[in-house]
């Protein structure tokens, strides 16, 4: 009988070792949050809606964004961060995220720790000018700057150290004019000020500024990326304008907790790289002038640490002390 008893205990023990990676890879029923560090309603929230709701349907769990707004994206961050390592908490972050890190004296987090799953989508940022002002190209906007030096005006959304701001250093660095950095709290206050005539410039993000540069209210000098954008394919890149070694991009991705096993990070991956396919996620990033992309952990990994080492160049070369 106790030989009997002592087999059955073995057999159970060896069936329930045999279930633990199943278990551990399985993200079972509940409910996957999906962490947006800003308030709702800007580009990475409406992302992060459309990609949940993709997410959704191909999981068969329930994806629900939760905005998390807060100082340089720290509560989005801390959320993430001490979450259990189990898929269930992601954190959709933008290029503004990254470029947090090197801005700020003793961030106490590092994007590089935190598992990425995928790269959602990419598309340039686009430098406009305010019409009065009467610039057809980049070289235009240099020539006035040499010609009124320390005058002409960049209104930088998100604030100093922001990715827009920092884009406005680079093309100060790369052109060698003076300008006025203007820092606002979000690109919409700016881009007000610039139909108001009370700045010259700015960076944007594409998908804020399609629809301006198509009505007529701001003039569109170039996008930022390789490449020409085909919601704006008029407008020329930054290399084609005259401008050297100036390539950036905005962007949208997911990370998820540190820890969290690789096929569970595998499994979120491969169902991002199933939604941004789906012909009206294609048609939506289309009009924003973003591309869809869903690539593989590793690659993205990759691209977040060159991005941060880029930036982290910029802010020194520009000679920004991190705050």
């Amino acid at each position: 009988m106790k030989h009997s008893l002592k087999i059955a205990a073995m057999a159970l023990a060896l069936a329930t070792a045999s279930l633990m990676p199943a278990q551990a890879q399985d993200l079972g029923n509940r409910p996957i949050r999906m962490i947006v560090g800003v308030a709702a309603g800007g580009a990475t929230d409406v992302t992060a809606r459309m990609i949940a709701q993709k997410m959704t349907e191909s999981l068969g769990i329930n994806v629900i964004v939760e905005n998390k707004p807060g100082a340089f994206f720290e509560p989005a961050y801390r959320e993430v961060t001490t979450a259990p390592p189990d898929g269930h908490t992601m954190f959709m972050i933008s290029a503004a995220t990254v470029v947090t890190q090197p801005g700020r004296k003793d961030f106490p987090y590092d994007i590089r720790k935190l598992e990425a799953i995928s790269l959602v989508s990419e598309g340039p940022f686009i430098l406009t000018s305010r019409n009065a002002l009467g610039f057809k190209t980049v070289q235009d906007l240099v020539d006035y700057a040499k010609k009124n030096p320390g005058k002409l005006s960049f209104g930088s959304g998100g604030g100093a150290g922001s990715s827009l701001s920092l884009s406005a250093e680079l093309f100060r660095l790369r052109t060698g004019i003076q300008i006025i950095n203007v820092p606002y709290k979000g690109a919409a206050l700016a881009l007000t000020d610039l139909l108001g005539g009370h700045i010259d410039a700015m960076f944007d993000a594409l998908p804020v500024e399609v629809e301006q540069v198509k009505a007529g209210r701001v003039t569109g000098l170039a996008v930022t990326g390789a490449k020409r954008s085909p919601a704006l394919p008029e407008v020329p890149t930054m290399t084609e304008a005259g401008v050297k070694d100036f390539v950036t991009n905005n962007y949208f991705g997911l990370l998820t907790t540190p820890g969290t096993p690789p096929a569970i990070v595998k499994k979120l991956s491969d169902a991002v790289a199933k939604a941004v396919k789906a012909p009206d996620i294609i048609a939506q990033f289309d009009k924003q002038g973003m591309s869809p992309v869903g690539n593989a952990p590793a690659e993205f990994s990759k691209m977040l640490a060159e991005d941060l080492e880029r930036w982290t160049q910029v802010i020194k070369e520009a000679g920004i002390q991190p705050q």
